[in-house]
């Protein structure tokens, strides 16, 4: 996210060549980054979710050469996997410079988590998720918050009702299992010519499995397109 912000001079001077002249001070990088952050707040209070945050003030004794374009601003970490994602002040103009100031960044919001003990290989359905009110940006991981990113997907392991479901901790369901008789596509344009085999190995859309041409007995590696179809080139 990047937001340009006016700074506003502390000190007004009558001669206006004098405030050119003047470098650019710690408070109004300390100003500069408010602004900035006080404007992510307000966005995402938009999307619905609470933000608190505390930007770290430069030593009062910095100096800097004076900036003649607005002072840009902008996270030099993501803020939605840390509370502590730091903050690029930088100056675009005639005489260019750039610092990093730490700040301090709590994004609260509901995410999903499991609603019981939840085991590996446990397809998800609705009744194993609700909401919660979490601290979104201390999941590394990252947080889900939408139920169509989880309900179908299996755990890759087990889980205590309480935990925030995170993309670690899913596993795309296999699409073909070992064993399955499925419909061999193979396609050339718009031409295609469909027979039937078996799956020698599981897997989910878009992987690549080993498939037996049941009329010609023949092995042939083949991508999963859907459930129970397969796909070679010709």
């Amino acid at each position: 996210m990047r937001i340009t912000i006016f700074v506003t001079a502390l000190l007004m001077s009558a001669n206006a060549e004098t405030v050119m002249a003047s470098n650019t001070t710690a408070e109004q990088i300390y100003s500069a980054a408010g602004q900035f952050l006080e404007a992510f707040a307000e966005k995402q209070a938009g999307e619905g979710f609470s933000v608190t945050h505390d930007s770290g003030k430069p030593d009062a004794r910095l100096s800097l050469a004076t900036c003649d374009t607005p002072l840009d601003v902008s996270f030099s970490g993501d803020p939605w996997k840390t509370t502590q994602p730091s903050l690029l002040v930088s100056c675009e103009g005639d005489r260019p410079w750039r610092m990093f100031l730490p700040v301090s960044v709590t994004i609260t919001g509901n995410a999903l988590v499991a609603s019981r003990t939840l085991g590996r290989g446990e397809r998800l359905t609705e009744s194993a998720l609700r909401t919660d009110s979490v601290v979104v940006n201390s999941i590394r991981r990252g947080a889900i918050t939408s139920e169509d990113q989880l309900i179908g997907m299996e755990m890759r392991r087990g889980v205590n009702a309480g935990t925030v479901f995170t993309p670690d901790l899913l596993l795309t369901p296999a699409a073909i299992e070992r064993g399955d008789h499925v419909i061999i596509s193979a396609r050339s344009g718009n031409f295609s010519v469909n027979s039937r085999g078996k799956a020698l190995a599981s897997g989910g859309i878009g992987e690549q499995v080993l498939v037996e041409n049941l009329s010609s007995s023949r092995t042939v590696r083949a991508r999963v397109t859907a459930p129970g179809r397969v796909e070679i080139p010709m």
